[in-house]
């Protein structure tokens, strides 16, 4: 049997060893089990120069961006769902304010299928999505390729093999499985392609209780684990949290000033160790 190398620890701690500055970082969830907690502790911990890796960066790399946390984002789409545009993101991108960020678009098609490459050890992977799109002509990571057996005109985009990933998930056992259930996106294969994984869980149990629906990451292909109860908040965990929508609609005005937001960062996460409300 392979040893269990996954370590249980603080997300102070996990955060401290995994994410290092200069790191590509990953936070992956889609609507539910988004690991904001595990973002405001990369602030907190005032990493830089990061490049930032999310299907749909939402507020919580607004928050990051805002920091000073990041020098480059890879993405298929960006805003405050239900609500609007990220105005940190926006302000760092128009104005370099806090410091300029670079950007490289993907569509949703593409970004899953970097992952997945990178989670199945190739070097790139093949679509037809970008046919007729313009983003190739602004997108480095986009090429064309013609398949050998047909001679169709394909992209191809690389792999993505994030320095580390990390997502939240709603349990772990103590051998350090993780099991996580409801609306998922990318997380199994964003966390296979990386070279390091953090997950943040609602509770640590001494079992996993099979449910339909639910997959598991096993210990072997997770770094470690950290309990954090409400990590996903404002974002939902099926089955333990609702989605705070007032939280959605309060960074709105937060993050359109910057004094407005410079002041949250300071009360709402250096000054504190809880992520709380805006």
């Amino acid at each position: 049997m392979m040893p269990n190398m996954t370590e249980i620890v603080s997300l102070a701690a996990a955060v401290e060893q995994l994410v290092h500055d200069g790191d590509t970082v990953a936070l992956e969830g889609f609507t539910h089990l988004i690991p904001t907690a595990a973002g405001q502790e990369i602030i907190r911990q005032r990493r830089r120069e990061l490049t930032l890796v999310r299907m749909t960066p939402d507020i919580v790399y607004d928050q990051m961006i805002g920091a000073g946390c990041a020098r480059k984002l890879v993405f298929s789409w960006g805003g405050n769902p239900g609500v609007g545009s990220l105005h940190r993101f926006r302000d760092a991108v128009e104005n370099s304010w806090p410091a300029p960020l670079e950007i490289e678009e993907h569509s949703h098609a593409g970004m899953a299928n970097r992952y997945v490459a990178g989670a199945s050890g190739l070097p790139f992977a093949v679509l037809r999505g970008y046919t007729g799109t313009d983003l190739p002509a602004v997108t480095d990571t986009i090429k064309p390729i013609e398949c050998p057996f047909t001679g169709e005109r394909l992209t191809a985009v690389p792999a993505l093999n994030p320095d580390v990933t990390i997502v939240h998930a709603q349990r772990a056992d103590r051998a350090g499985n993780v099991q996580l259930w409801g609306l998922l996106g990318v997380q199994k294969e964003a966390v296979l392609a990386a070279r390091r994984s953090l997950v943040t869980v609602e509770e640590i149990v001494d079992e996993l209780t099979p449910l339909p629906g639910a997959i598991v990451l096993p210990a072997w292909v997770v770094t470690a684990v950290a309990e954090v109860p409400g990590g996903a908040h404002p974002s939902y965990a099926q089955g333990y949290s609702d989605r705070d929508n007032a939280y959605y609609a309060a960074w709105d005005a937060i993050s359109r000033d910057r004094d407005a937001f410079t002041g949250w960062l300071a009360e709402r996460v250096h000054d504190s160790t809880t992520g709380s409300h805006p």
